[in-house]
């Protein structure tokens, strides 16, 4: 194994058992980059991101800029690195910056390009009821994930993957295939090969609104909402005026020609555009994760009750 100088940027908890592996590698970590700590909580006090927590029990060099600016990228020269792995980092990185380590800067990006570019792959691909995803590392260059592909990994996503199992699988494959690359790299074993100019689509950012569940879709779709945004930005309806969570769900055959929104029995399925959505976990505002029949004892829905869809513009 090449022992590297190497800068990491990354922030969410995506990140961390990459950093964590490059550490186990032996390779020298001159510096992190994260995003700033944020206002969170009741309290909205400042805290840290998973990243700036594990750099500072490692006792490693940290950085939280708010923006690259020149002078940042002035610093990040002044590492004189062999390399920069980024994974989940949030800022946009100048092409100074880009250009700065010998070997260039790698992403360890969460779709297998070029499919799924942008902020937000690995939920875009369970909504688009893709068959399967993966880890791409990718030398980054100025465009949105269209840099050279260096190495890939595979992950099926099966009828009830979630977007918390998916995360966790391809968190620690990315790790895996960063350390992996980057001996690549180094020994000049493993070479670039540009993005096919075909296929590409755009991971747009989540979106709250985007949980909010309209029973005139399909029972399938639904579930595929269900599954991806949760925890964030959360799947929710109102039942009257109070909004529920919807943590757990699954689709149904038939709803005869009840309208969508219609409660079906009293398992809390509900009728969809096409087919029904029984409901499996919920949460009220305030309260405690609880089934569908746990959830009834304390809020009755009875069967036949029409739940609210949102307007149409």
């Amino acid at each position: 194994m090449t022992k590297l100088r190497l800068a990491f940027m990354g922030t969410p908890d995506f990140a961390v058992p990459t950093l964590r592996a490059l550490l186990e590698a032996g390779h020298e970590i001159a510096a992190v980059y994260c995003q700033p700590p944020r206002p969170a909580g009741r309290g909205h006090k400042l805290q840290p991101s998973p990243v700036q927590r594990f750099a500072g029990e490692a006792g490693l060099p940290l950085r939280h800029p708010v923006k690259l600016t020149p002078d940042e990228a002035e610093s990040f020269a002044a590492l004189k690195l062999d390399a920069a792995v980024v994974a989940a980092y949030g800022l946009i990185l100048p092409k100074a910056v880009l250009a700065a380590p010998r070997l260039g800067c790698l992403n360890v990006h969460g779709s297998l390009l070029p499919r799924w570019r942008g902020a937000a792959p690995l939920q875009r691909s369970i909504l688009a009821g893709d068959a399967e995803t993966g880890i791409t590392i990718m030398q980054m260059d100025a465009g949105l994930d269209t840099g050279p592909m260096l190495l890939k990994g595979s992950v099926p996503i099966g009828p009830r993957t979630t977007a918390a199992e998916l995360h966790d699988k391809l968190a620690e494959m990315g790790a895996r295939l960063a350390v992996e690359a980057l001996e690549g790299v180094a020994s000049g074993s493993l070479k670039p090969e540009a993005q096919p100019p075909e296929g590409s689509t755009y991971a747009k950012k989540l979106d709250r609104d985007e949980g909010r569940v309209d029973w005139r879709r399909p029972a399938a779709e639904l579930d595929r909402v269900v599954r991806a945004l949760n925890p964030w930005p959360g799947v929710w309806f109102e039942i009257g005026t109070e909004r529920v969570k919807l943590l757990d769900a699954e689709p149904v055959p038939g709803k005869g020609n009840a309208e969508p929104g219609t409660v079906l029995d009293d398992r809390l399925t509900v009728a969809c555009g096409e087919a029904a959505l029984r409901c499996l976990m919920l949460q009220r505002a305030g309260g405690k994760p609880a089934d569908a029949a746990s959830f009834l004892r304390g809020h009755a829905v009875p069967t036949g009750s029409l739940l609210s869809c949102p307007a149409t513009s």
